[in-house]
């Protein structure tokens, strides 16, 4: 059986903060590295671009992998990359090219691997339950950013949903908006890309 904390012993835990500022500050508040985050909401409503550049913005905090399980090394997530205007700051982001979890476990477990792992989609993972728990209990020091599709306004399927009410950073993309629920502040919606949030909802015409 795992040892009872008093308020002392949780008061003397250390805990990395992510210091964001500016409007990730506006948007997340201060989160810390070892949680877990989930993006959700339905296709080409900027799901992809929110989170490259959400991972360009957390190069300033660590190491970043991007798993793009869905798109791999193509054309299309290179013009996705492009269109963010992303290059790689002093070399802390990596493209995995459909890596399988069990071999994803293997890199991070070595030295000076990821602190954050986009692993896009979830529903390519074939992730259980109990699979996502033993993966942060595994990697407690480490901030998993799932992506996920949508069914309507709720991440799709059984081990998303499980995922959503367990992580504490929670993001629907809508009409390249980013609409965020975090443990941790913050609360203000996140424009993505203001010609496509205008485009989708005919506000241009």
């Amino acid at each position: 059986m795992a040892r009872a904390l008093s308020i002392d012993n949780l008061e003397k835990m250390k805990f990395k903060k992510l210091d964001f500022t500016d409007r990730w500050h506006d948007m997340l508040g201060t989160p810390c590295l070892g949680d877990t985050w989930i993006v959700w909401g339905q296709s080409a409503n900027g799901k992809t671009s929110f989170c490259l550049q959400l991972a360009k913005y957390l190069t300033q905090f660590g190491y970043v992998a991007y798993n793009s399980l869905e798109e791999g090394a193509s054309l299309s997530f290179r013009q996705a990359l492009e269109r963010s205007n992303f290059t790689n700051p002093q070399g802390k982001f990596r493209i995995l090219d459909k890596e399988p979890i069990d071999e994803l476990e293997v890199r991070l477990s070595k030295q000076r691997s990821p602190d954050f792992i986009f692993i896009d989609s979830l529903q390519y993972t074939g992730l259980t339950k109990s699979k996502y728990k033993e993966l942060k209990q595994r990697f407690r020091k480490k901030t998993f950013i799932y992506i996920s599709h949508a069914k309507g306004k709720e991440p799709r399927g059984a081990t998303a949903q499980f995922i959503r009410y367990d992580a504490g950073v929670k993001i629907w993309v809508d009409s390249f908006k980013a609409f965020p629920d975090s443990r941790y502040g913050g609360g203000k919606d996140f424009m993505i890309y203001p010609e496509g949030h205008d485009r989708l909802l005919g506000l241009n015409t």
